[in-house]
């Protein structure tokens, strides 16, 4: 918080308070005072004596009392006299200025700086301009990760998560709706894909050991790397659509990064519409709601095993020759051969496609 401004509102209000006020900080140094030569006096004790008082508290000739919009601060206001007056005057200014520095602090404060950009609230022209304000180092790698919880809970777990990341001048840790935790990691040049999945899972180790319900649900979606501030926009809609896709086609994981998407990225971009014409194309000679769940378990450890039929059948313990009849059975139904890499890789597309229209994720 701006001293000056605090002096500023001081000076504007003396002359209509009619008294002595001002404002001690942290340290107990007076930093703002309708009588300007008192401004860098300390007044010590004054903190610990609040401290175990809920209101107001008379020394030595003044009131002083918290800061306060809502939240304490560490910041005390002071009014000469030790009347009912003084006390009610210090309860004005602790609500003014408590208020005042709220906006000061969301104005200039970086971690609504960095949420702002991630949720598109600020033009990209003014990222630069604010960043040189606030004394920012935009060109550096950042990752953004999304920690979603299972249900809205009346108190999400932000201090723990914020306590997993102390350099608040680096990381920054922000509550973004009522599941979800956001942290923004300032990464080096060499970190690499598995050091930031093995930071998720410290993550949801250390959410798990704080628990006090077994049953919690936690999911964290990854974003790629990002070079500047502006594309922290880019970086959350990535781990967003990864929590997304990853839900979908990957119901067993509670890590999903962006780039190991792969082909569940792209059917995600479709349009459901033209999903339902893929899968009448493909299967015209059968549907694929026919093949019953021992066969779908076939297949999916077919391709598991890279389309080997004595790895898979040794994997499935079964005789090789009931995995070329499985196998076969499939091709009379859909049409498709899946020993051939081709019909492989459209059979695979199509389940997934299935699968994405089944569930029919609300996209972002």
């Amino acid at each position: 918080m701006s001293n000056r401004l605090f002096q500023n509102v001081i000076h504007q209000m003396k002359d209509v308070v009619g008294r002595v006020i001002g404002v001690i900080d942290e340290s107990g140094v007076v930093i703002a005072c309708s009588e300007p030569n008192r401004i860098g006096e300390t007044r010590q004790n004054i903190r610990e004596e609040l401290n175990y008082s809920s209101d107001a508290v008379a020394h030595d000739g003044y009131t002083y009392r918290f800061v306060n919009a809502g939240i304490k601060t560490d910041h005390v206001v002071f009014v000469e006299g030790v009347d009912q007056e003084a006390e009610r005057l210090t309860a004005l200014l602790s609500i003014a200025l408590g208020n005042i520095k709220n906006l000061y602090d969301e104005k200039y404060d970086k971690g609504s700086f960095i949420k702002n950009i991630m949720l598109d609230n600020i033009l990209p022209s003014d990222i630069y301009v604010k960043s040189k304000e606030l004394h920012f180092t935009s060109e550096e790698q950042r990752v953004v990760l999304i920690i979603k919880f299972g249900s809205p809970a009346d108190l999400l777990p932000y201090e723990l998560i914020q306590n997993m990341f102390p350099d608040h001048v680096h990381d920054y840790v922000l509550n973004v709706g009522e599941q979800d935790i956001v942290v923004v990691k300032e990464v080096s040049l060499d970190t690499d894909k598995d050091e930031i999945e093995m930071l998720a899972r410290s993550i949801l180790e250390g959410l798990r050991g704080e628990a006090t319900t077994a049953d919690l649900k936690v999911s964290i979606g990854i974003s790629t790397v990002v070079d500047t501030l502006k594309d922290l926009a880019r970086a959350y809609k990535e781990a967003r659509i990864a929590l997304e896709v990853g839900k979908v086609f990957d119901t067993e994981t509670n890590i999903i990064s962006y780039e190991n998407l792969g082909i569940g990225r792209l059917v995600y971009q479709l349009p459901t519409t033209l999903c339902e014409i893929f899968l009448q194309e493909v299967f015209k000679k059968g549907s694929l709601d026919s093949l019953d769940r021992e066969t779908l378990q076939t297949v999916q450890s077919f391709f598991e095993n890279n389309l080997n039929v004595s790895e898979t059948s040794r994997k499935l313990f079964v005789h090789r020759n009931t995995l070329v009849y499985r196998l076969e059975k499939i091709r009379k139904l859909t049409g498709l051969d899946l020993r051939e890499f081709d019909h492989a890789v459209t059979f695979k597309v199509a389940l997934m496609v299935k699968k994405y229209l089944t569930n029919k994720p609300t996209k972002f």
